[in-house]
């Protein structure tokens, strides 16, 4: 169970003064206690994914908020033309009435008196026959346009409701908000707290870890079925990614500046021409997903057992990924983090 509260805070206190603790003796190398650094490394890791896990919950709320703003503008839009659709046709309707009166057509007469007073009957009653089926089809369209704009306005209102029990709820996400700016804060104090030395120890360590990793997966034949050649969709999503090369993670962020790694994947597949969800748990649960075996450059790979890290597959089994805050989007080993599974948006 992780700790929380006063008791996180005491931990990221503690781990902080083993930081402090880590100090090289001259002639010693940086790493030469791996167990204690690793600790240090091991609540970075659990700060940022924290902060990672609520990023994607604010980002969703978000999302939801948009997506029900512009269906709310959808509905008002269609609204306001059936509105002016039925004020045109009645106004249309008025008109033709009262040009039949004025002219004294003998359709404005009941059907009876064209009858008797025409010098064609049978042509009359033909005459008196159409003007009644106008005259019905108009009332008739005027009545669907009117239930139309009825049933618009009704589910704008419900929409409106929506809306708002959405925006009240993003309200709620503030919280959110504050555990990412927490999280993220605790994870600067500590490396705030390391030498030089001690934060290129710590580098070493994590480059050495996504290594092993890479191997691992590397050697399980994992890259033998994998393709290297993608759809042209694909390939877009892949050059735009790889044009946002060195900007900095920032969290919530969709470009073009900065990017967090949902931002960063959302943003590669609409330049490619493909809306996808915003979140990385969304992509996960919402894209088509295939075996990490039959992936191809354009792929998202969805990281850790809560689906809150993505990258962009671009073949040869590296990623381009915005990885945390402090970091920029990078190239990195596919393999180097917990794998969750793979999804295909041009599926």
């Amino acid at each position: 169970m992780r700790p929380t509260g006063r008791g996180r805070h005491l931990r990221v206190a503690a781990v902080a003064a083993l930081a402090l603790a880590l100090t090289a003796t001259p002639g010693q190398p940086a790493h030469a206690e791996p167990t204690t650094l690793a600790e240090v490394r091991a609540e970075l890791q659990r700060l940022y994914h924290d902060a990672a896990v609520a990023t994607d919950k604010f980002n969703a709320a978000d999302e939801k908020v948009t997506a029900q703003e512009k269906r709310v503008r959808t509905l008002r839009d269609q609204v306001r033309a059936a509105e002016r659709k039925l004020d045109r046709l009645t106004a249309s309707a008025g008109a033709a009435a009262r040009a039949q009166y004025r002219s004294g057509t003998g359709a404005s007469l009941p059907a009876e008196l064209q009858f008797v007073f025409a010098d064609d009957p049978e042509h009359a009653l033909d005459g008196a026959s159409l003007a009644r089926r106008a005259q019905q089809s108009a009332a008739d369209v005027v009545t669907a346009l009117t239930a139309t704009g009825e049933e618009l306005r009704t589910r704008t209102d419900e929409a409106t409701g929506i809306l708002e029990r959405l925006k009240r709820d993003r309200r709620a996400r503030d919280g959110e908000r504050t555990t990412i700016e927490r999280r993220i804060a605790e994870a600067r104090e500590v490396e705030s707290r390391l030498s030089g030395p001690q934060l290129r120890a710590l580098d070493a360590l994590d480059a050495q870890a996504a290594k092993d990793a890479q191997e691992r997966w590397v050697g399980t034949g994992v890259l033998e079925s994998a393709g290297t050649t993608t759809t042209a969709a694909g390939k877009r999503a892949v050059e735009y990614a790889a044009r946002q090369l060195g900007k900095p993670y920032v969290w919530g962020a969709e470009g073009p500046a900065s990017f967090d790694c949902s931002g960063l994947t959302s943003q590669a597949w609409l330049a490619a021409g493909i809306t996808i969800p915003r979140t990385s748990e969304a992509q996960w649960q919402g894209l088509p997903r295939v075996p990490v075996g039959s992936m191809r450059p354009g792929d998202l790979i969805i990281y850790y057992a809560d689906a809150s890290h993505v990258a962009i597959y671009v073949g040869n089994g590296e990623i381009i990924a915005a990885p945390r805050p402090g970091r920029s989007v990078s190239v990195a080993p596919a393999g180097s983090m917990q794998i969750l599974g793979v999804v295909r948006p041009d599926a």
